[in-house]
């Protein structure tokens, strides 16, 4: 009987190690699982990083060339002078938030011309110095112009001819976009309207015409 008894007592502790021991690695794993369900995914972790992105600015000095096509009349006389007109702006910009404020001037050289009767009209060159306001949409900005415009005026009759510097005024507006953060490239709509002056050939002569021409920008 007592060798019963002894090895009822041997192993008694090796029951008691083993249960300790199970209920240790339950313990364990209960732990453990909700450290792992506060981590999220590593693929939820890369698709819910959204990447900052910058609004365009359009601050700043530029400089550009343009091209289009000029057409208009003549107060006194039927001829409609017409043609390719291109040249080079320069100006600056100011932008607070979406309000985008500047100036602009231009120089250019145009072809438009008319010939009636003895008369022949031409306008070789004009240029504008206007300002710019405009609103942006990030890279689209729409905006409008108003500004001084002068041009220089040549007219012939029989076999003579006059020229004349005329000033008067422009407005209009037009769409420019950001093609790259220091390039943008734009669609301009001017309608000029020159002050009368008086030609010895002619007579009194007032020049209106409309502009429609594209370009494109370098900010610096």
């Amino acid at each position: 009987m007592r060798p019963a008894a002894c090895g009822a007592m041997r192993v008694a502790p090796t029951k008691v190690a083993t249960s300790t021991v199970a209920w240790s690695v339950v313990a364990m794993i209960m732990l453990a699982a909700p450290a792992r369900a506060a981590d999220p995914p590593r693929e939820q972790a890369y698709y819910t990083a959204a990447a900052p992105v910058g609004a365009y600015s359009w601050s700043g000095p530029y400089l550009g060339v343009n091209l289009g096509y000029q057409w208009g009349y003549v107060s006194d006389n039927p001829m409609r002078p017409s043609g390719t007109a291109g040249g080079a702006q320069a100006g600056y910009n100011w932008q607070t938030r979406q309000f985008v404020f500047g100036g602009e001037a231009d120089l250019q050289l145009s072809s438009a011309s008319d010939t009636f009767a003895p008369w022949k009209f031409a306008n070789p060159w004009f240029g504008t110095a206007r300002a710019r306001v405009g609103f942006a949409l990030n890279q689209v900005l729409l905006y409008s112009t108003l500004g001084l415009a002068f041009a220089g005026i040549g007219v012939e009759a029989g076999g003579l001819s006059e020229s004349r510097t005329h000033a008067g005024w422009t407005a209009g507006g037009g769409i420019e976009l950001g093609i790259a953060p220091k390039v943008s490239a734009k669609v301009e709509y001017l309608f000029v309207d020159l002050s009368d002056h008086a030609y010895s050939l002619t007579g009194s002569s007032a020049v209106k015409s409309h502009l429609v021409r594209l370009g494109i920008n370098y900010r610096f």
